[in-house]
């Protein structure tokens, strides 16, 4: 079978000689999968993809499935023990597993309509806050599910902000192709929310929670269409931190409609999940200099596009009372 060379790239470019070798033996990866599911595989994928490959599936019984292989890695057994722990609920339905090699056998969520396709986005926003209602779960359940599926221990907030300490011990103290003092206040911020967030509720957040990862679901014995999470990355931190995703996307090109967006945005969920604005805003900023370190770290992505919407939301945190 032939891939998209640019999803191959990233996939050696993030893993490196693990990646090369694992797309050497996906082929066979493949043929195994189907004789153990006993499944017609397409022979090519409708999906964009970004980081594993995802594959229609056909069961023995006629019913489809959607297949999902990545090189093996905590983020994909993150993933597994998340999926786990939803059980369906807000969320797409594991059917079967194999950790150790990295795939998943997923139901196929139809019409699948994606949210990024709601013209409204005011409608979108509330969709995604029902969503996020529905998978919050304490960060204590999830503990003691990731425990039970083979000792997966979730991400915390706090380890994924270190990805600019890796930044700075890569570059010999410096911030490479990122401006300084933007790293060096993203850090300071990260440290005033974790200082004075230990009274807020800790969660097994979705992680990625963004626009093109809920997709409209129609389920056996369900009298209309409801909206499921895909793809859930599995991080430990508070629900302000868990809407970012859905905060840095399908932004538009101009910088001031991409902050009266984020502005009205901000203010739906705020509203809707009770979260302080101010902690919304202030962890936008900081995740956005943290995912300009991920581009650099990875080699992948837009860098000054994420640097971009840090300034969007440094402006809108003027507009805040800073955090207390």
């Amino acid at each position: 079978m032939r891939w998209p060379s640019a999803w191959m790239q990233t996939v050696i470019s993030v893993h490196g000689e693990r990646g090369e070798q694992w797309l050497a033996e996906l082929d066979a990866l493949l043929a195994s999968c189907a004789e153990q599911w006993e499944l017609q595989l397409a022979d090519r994928s409708p999906y964009e993809l970004t980081y594993n490959l995802v594959l229609p599936a056909l069961r023995k019984d006629g019913s489809e499935a959607v297949l999902k292989l990545g090189v093996p890695c905590r983020e994909s057994r993150s993933e597994l023990a998340a999926l786990q722990l939803y059980e369906g609920r807000g969320a797409v339905r594991l059917l079967a597993s194999d950790a150790e090699r990295g795939v998943m056998l997923l139901e196929r969520l139809r019409p699948g309509q994606l949210l990024s396709e709601v013209a409204d986005d005011a409608a979108a926003v509330r969709i995604a806050a029902e969503v996020m209602r529905k998978l919050a779960v304490p960060a204590a359940d999830a503990a003691a599910v990731g425990e039970a599926a083979g000792g997966v221990s979730f991400p915390t907030a706090l380890q994924w902000a270190r990805g600019l300490e890796r930044l700075r011990q890569r570059h010999d103290g410096g911030t490479g192709p990122l401006p300084e003092p933007l790293v060096r206040q993203a850090q300071l911020t990260f440290g005033q929310l974790f200082a004075t967030g230990k009274s807020e509720p800790q969660l097994l957040l979705h992680g990625d929670l963004h626009q093109g990862n809920i997709l409209s679901a129609m389920r056996e014995g369900e009298a209309s269409a409801g909206w499921l999470a895909i793809d859930p990355k599995g991080v430990i931190g508070e629900a302000a931190y868990g809407v970012i995703p859905l905060l840095m996307n399908q932004l538009p090109e101009t910088r001031a409609e991409r902050i009266e967006l984020l502005r009205n945005r901000v203010h739906i969920l705020s509203e809707a999940l009770c979260l302080k604005q101010e902690r919304v805003l202030a962890y936008g900023f900081s995740h956005m200099v943290l995912s300009a370190a991920w581009c650099v770290e990875d080699g992948v992505g837009d860098f000054h596009a994420a640097l971009e919407t840090a300034a969007c939301f440094a402006e809108l945190q003027r507009e805040e009372p800073g955090l207390e």
